[in-house]
């Protein structure tokens, strides 16, 4: 098995495959993966789903987002963020991004909030957190909610709900998965219906469906007490997770080590500016601005890769600029809401002028000589740009 799972993961996966309860409502891995996050992290309440665009869709409609509410974004992150809104007839509101740590503008934030704003996403980016001090402060002033989506980060923090990604490429992974957390009883219980087929007996603390076997099939028994979905995590995955989530520190750590070397590998070059950062730093990727024009982004690429590099990935597109937002397809989903809405170039500039420029390297390497590896060939193709200039 790779390092990155070699914890308990296998052993705990023979004991779900024989107790053959693979559902999380019959199930007890589930709820006991539940119960370490919501202690790891202090939280009063942990909902596990199957994957992180489903607790944050799952997160919106609980805090009431509606056809037409606003719910303001970052315009540097992925689309999922603004799917999630869509699918509750919600019209994402665009922020612009700080220019040196690429998160929300809490400043930007408050001008872009109207009547109808309802939420704030606050994305902590590639491992960062944003300023939750700022953006606490302005969801309380304008009493919204403030949802952190931390899929790229591996914190608590101090928003009213806080949202995980399992997905295979984040800190603690099962493939596919996600989990919620918050200290709000009312909350946790309408996101635990919600993701339960809206089940009625489904509470804050309990997801299984046939508590009270007698009740449950009397024909006269009435199930279910909202719309919901199924967005109920297995249990393979929950065993997965929880195996982890138990060797979560060691998993930062190493990813931190590798951030750490490409770090001091580009202090000192002028045109490699790595994102800044104001507090703890989990390092989903190590992201730097690539501000040179010879060699081209590109070329810089290309000369990484040939000295036994990792591909450097690009950011994704602003979200307001990829096409099922420009050509307009995203208006079918509710065509009365979104029938006068537009989103044009020019939105969040910032955001607009960095994103072609950020260059992603990877951290995920379990092994501290392989992580010496890469950025040792970052080193070599910085001197390899620096020949081509001379």
């Amino acid at each position: 098995m790779s390092d990155k799972y070699a914890g308990n993961e296998l052993k705990y996966l023979k004991k779900v495959l024989n107790s053959e309860r693979w559902s999380s409502t019959e199930g007890s891995w589930t709820n006991s993966l539940e119960a370490s996050f919501a202690t790891r992290f202090g939280a009063k309440y942990a909902i596990a789903m199957n994957s992180g665009t489903a607790v944050l869709h799952a997160a919106l409609v609980a805090c009431g987002v509606r056809p037409g509410d606003e719910v303001i974004t970052p315009a540097l992150t992925v689309f999922m963020d603004t799917s999630s809104i869509l699918h509750c007839g919600g019209i994402p509101i665009y922020a612009d991004i700080d220019p040196n740590n690429f998160t929300i503008d809490p400043e930007d934030v408050r001008k872009r909030i109207t009547s109808n704003t309802r939420a704030i996403i606050a994305v902590s980016l590639y491992g960062h957190p944003c300023d939750m001090a700022a953006l606490s402060k302005i969801a309380r002033e304008f009493n919204i909610y403030l949802i952190v989506d931390n899929a790229q980060h591996m914190d608590m923090q101090s928003g009213h709900i806080t949202t995980y990604s399992f997905e295979n490429s984040k800190h603690l992974s099962c493939g596919e998965g996600g989990i919620v957390l918050t200290n709000d009883e009312y909350l946790a219980a309408h996101m635990r219906k919600l993701s339960n087929h809206g089940f009625k007996n489904s509470t804050a603390d309990e997801g299984r469906t046939k508590l009270n076997m007698d009740d449950f099939q009397n024909p006269h028994y009435k199930r279910h007490s909202v719309v919901g979905w199924n967005y109920r995590m297995s249990e393979f995955s929950a065993a997965i997770a929880l195996a982890q989530l138990e060797n979560v520190d060691s998993l930062v750590k190493k990813r931190q080590y590798a951030a750490d070397k490409f770090r001091n590998i580009v202090a000192g070059c002028e045109w490699i500016i790595p994102q800044q950062y104001h507090s703890k730093h989990t390092y989903w990727t190590f992201v730097v601005k690539y501000v040179n024009s010879l060699p081209s982004w590109k070329k810089f690429r290309s000369i990484y890769l040939s000295h036994g590099g990792d591909g450097i990935y690009g950011a994704w597109s602003v979200p307001y600029l990829e096409p099922v937002m420009q050509k307009g397809m995203f208006k079918m989903l509710n065509p009365y809401v979104y029938e006068n809405i537009q989103y044009q170039r020019g939105i969040c500039p910032i955001a607009e002028s960095i994103q072609p420029t950020l260059m992603q390297f990877k951290t995920n390497y379990w092994d501290s000589s392989l992580a010496d590896l890469k950025t040792n060939a970052l080193k070599m193709a910085i001197l390899h740009a620096e020949n081509l200039n001379d």
